[in-house]
């Protein structure tokens, strides 16, 4: 069997069973020791000794080294199946990448192979109740001890699987300040900070000096545990420094930016899940006599032209998501092993501009979609019992989790737009050259008689993006409040164009199998989608265009007294 099916057999036999009982079991917190939800601790191994975990690690550490592109589409199963279960094996392969990347080779030799094998799990841990999204203004301190090592002790909360029984050992990653420490970010350093002491000879020792003190009680995700993390209380949690002295913010970014893109994945697979529920729900109710069926049958809700419509939606939605996503993650792959600098360098430069729009646009995206869900489902879709209503409340986390969507947006129109600047010192390059790019192929398209008119939707929307980047860069730095006012809507607007773009690539690609006597329906409803999208989400462009260039003013008109 290909291991894409064995993906699908796994997360849809394995995961998607324990997802309903975690939402209405979810872990439980006593005296500092977490309980999974029944099924998770089961499922967690399972999914680890079948090898399911290792698959984005290096080889060197015991992974199987697969293409990002491969692992991406095998986790979007996971994510489909409970984004609960998917949060684990997630954060542990980050904290990976970060040791691996960042790591002395002894931290990297003691502990990279069992968490790569998912006997022992990792965690970031960011901010704390003081600090929010500002982690300038995070408090926790390391002080050097005798032995080379550190003494931990803060507070952090919304620590994602910070406690739990399904590994032998829990590896938190760690930010806080040095006695000599300079204020602010530049003052902040990472540290590896386990569970339990790791002896010499790779068995577990004491336990180290922190407590999960609680988990939150939440609005979805119930089955993963979100605790708040107490280091410290009996002198100092004994860690280890990873990389240099302050420099533990950039060292937390490669694990927060292969996060944020795991978010978006996130978005794309409740996205597809919900899609799915509603589906076979709207084939099985039966209820009323269709629009201009003269039967006059009571019919399945699917052959309702607006039931229809809604499903289309979340359909060609998810699949331009997916269209992304992917093509982000083939970037990724290629800025890593392309034989070309050139590419690896014009890959590295899509991956960093268009991380924030997967987790921005896919997560927003997400939230709209399971809610479309529910209404397929009518008023049984607000009733717990039927499952939609799950979908809907896991994904609202997405666009808070790894940075707010207006902090991605702010990253997209300063770091990856208003800052970037080529060798003849050209603002924008990366974006810029990317929407040059999407208007020729646009012009290519509108020539085709079959695809005219997603040649000319996808210009139009082209221009827009256009139009809406040039008033960026002449306003980020005169203005910087009105940019920002327009980020958002910026974001959702490369998000909505790339995606169409993606999909009028695929649509072209379908056709021509078509043509070629294909007869496979999954052509025939790729083309579908990718009209629809077309026709029904790209004109929004021009909407969102003029919500920043025309509509940044309203609110920052708006006194703060009155709103």
């Amino acid at each position: 069997m290909p291991s894409s099916k064995r993906a699908g057999k796994f997360a849809a036999e394995v995961i998607d069973p324990i997802n309903a009982q975690g939402d209405r079991q979810g872990a439980v917190c006593r005296a500092g020791e977490v309980t999974t939800s029944p099924g998770y601790k089961e499922a967690f191994r399972l999914f680890c000794d079948t090898g399911w975990h290792a698959m984005p690690a290096s080889s060197e550490y015991g992974g199987q080294g697969l293409p990002h592109l491969v692992s991406m589409a095998v986790s979007e199963m996971w994510k489909s199946a409970s984004i609960a279960f998917g949060l684990c094996p997630m954060l542990t392969n980050g904290a990976v990448k970060a040791i691996a990347e960042h790591g002395s080779a002894e931290l990297k030799a003691k502990y990279l192979p069992k968490m790569v094998a998912g006997t022992w799990t990792g965690t970031m841990n960011l901010t704390e109740p003081q600090a929010g999204s500002d982690l300038a203004a995070i408090r926790s301190k390391a002080v050097p001890a005798a032995d080379g090592t550190y003494r931990i002790t803060g507070t952090k909360i919304f620590i994602t699987w910070g406690e739990h029984d399904m590994a032998e050992n829990i590896i938190h990653l760690v930010l806080a300040r040095l006695p000599d420490a300079p204020p602010g970010v530049k003052g902040i350093s990472l540290f590896l900070v386990p569970k339990f002491l790791v002896n010499d000879d790779g068995s577990l020792g004491e336990r180290n000096d922190l407590v999960c003190a609680s988990i939150e009680h939440k609005l979805g995700i119930h089955a993963s545990p979100t605790a708040v993390m107490s280091f410290g209380e009996r002198g100092g949690a004994v860690g280890w420094l990873v990389g240099e002295p302050h420099k533990g913010l950039a060292y937390m970014f490669t694990m927060m930016n292969y996060a944020r893109l795991n978010i978006g994945i996130e978005g794309l697979g409740v996205s597809e899940r919900a899609y799915q529920h509603a589906l076979a729900y709207a084939r099985e109710r039966v209820q009323g006599v269709p629009i201009g069926d003269a039967s006059g049958q009571a019919k399945p809700i699917v052959a309702h032209p607006d039931v229809r419509r809604m499903l289309l939606d979340m359909k060609a939605r998810t699949e331009a998501m997916r269209a992304l996503s992917y093509w982000v993650a083939g970037h990724m792959d290629r800025a890593k092993h392309h034989p070309d600098a050139a590419q690896r360098a014009r890959s590295q430069a899509y991956v960093d501009l268009l991380t924030p729009v997967v987790k921005g646009w896919c997560s927003e995206s997400a939230v709209e979609i399971t809610s479309t869900g529910i209404q397929i489902h009518g008023g049984v879709g607000f009733v717990e019992e039927t499952g939609a209503a799950q979908y809907f409340r896991d994904a609202r986390i997405t666009p808070i989790y790894e940075g707010t969507t207006a902090i991605q947006a702010n990253d997209l129109i300063g770091r990856k737009l208003a800052r970037e600047k080529n060798a003849a010192g050209e603002t924008g390059y990366t974006a810029r050259a990317l929407q040059a790019e999407m208007a020729a192929f646009a012009a290519e398209l509108g020539a085709d008689a079959e695809l005219a008119d997603l040649g000319q939707a996808l210009a139009t929307a082209v221009a827009a993006l256009q139009a809406a980047t040039a008033w960026m860069l002449q306003h980020y730095d005169s203005t910087p409040q009105a940019a920002a006012a327009g980020a958002v809507p910026y974001l959702e607007l490369t998000g909505t164009v790339v995606g169409g773009w993606l999909m009028a690539q695929a649509a072209r690609i379908a056709r021509d199998h078509l043509a070629a006597s294909s007869t496979d329906d999954f052509y025939k409803a790729k083309l579908a989608t990718a009209r629809y999208f077309a026709l029904h989400r790209l004109p929004r462009a021009g909407g969102l265009a003029a919500a920043i260039t025309m509509g940044s003013g309203a609110v920052l008109d708006m006194p703060e007294s009155l709103l």
